[in-house]
Order: structure tokens, then sequence, then C-alpha cells
């Protein structure tokens, strides 16, 4: 937990939750795969050529993706390199999709 709390913009209460609803990080292959679990995936609409993908699915712990939420947007305030991420993809999407783009970033970083 305190190696969590190391990374900019994650307190205890985020580090905690991380901890309890991911447990440990080697269930997971990678980085996405606990994107996955939190539901931070877009749902997919294919047939024959065509490939599109939805929404995201929101099926994981709403509290932890609050709180990665919070934690992203934190982070995107204090550095400069987050910032920079944040502002182009809120100019190319909105900025609800560019906060759910960081806090997918964070989570897949904290892993």
């Amino acid at each position: 937990m305190k190696l969590l709390m190391t990374h900019p913009g994650v307190g205890p209460i985020t580090a905690m939750a991380f901890v309890l609803v991911i447990g440990t990080p080697e269930r997971f292959a990678c980085g996405k795969q606990v994107a996955s679990y939190l539901g931070w995936i877009p749902c997919e609409a294919s047939s024959a050529e065509r490939w599109r993908l939805g929404h995201i699915w929101k099926q994981g712990n709403k509290l932890l993706r609050f709180l990665l939420g919070q934690s992203a947007q934190s982070v995107a305030r204090c550095q400069e390199q987050w910032h920079r991420q944040y502002a182009h993809l809120s100019l190319r999407r909105n900025q609800l999709i560019a906060k759910v783009a960081m806090a997918r970033k964070l989570a897949v970083r904290l892993r």
C-alpha cells in the first residue's frame, strides 16, 4: 500500500481501496486486465466487416472507479505530462471521456 502511495495523486484511501478490490497484482497478467476488471473497456457491436466500439461497461467496483477518477484529476493538475495528455484528450473528445481515459491509465500504471 505504501508503494502505491508513492505515485502522485494516490492517497491512502485510494491505495487501500485499490489493494482491497484488486488484491494481489499477480492475478492479472497485464495492466489491461485490471482495466477490464474495473469495467473500463468499451462494449463491442461487430458484425461482418464492421467493428464498432461503444460506451464503457462500468461493471467493476464503483467506489474504486470514483476514487481513481479523482486521483487522475489530481495528477493531471500536478504533473505537466498528465496535464498535456488530459488537455489533448479533452479537446478531441469531451472532459468526461478524458477523465475516464486518464483514470484507466492510472489504474494500469498502479498494477
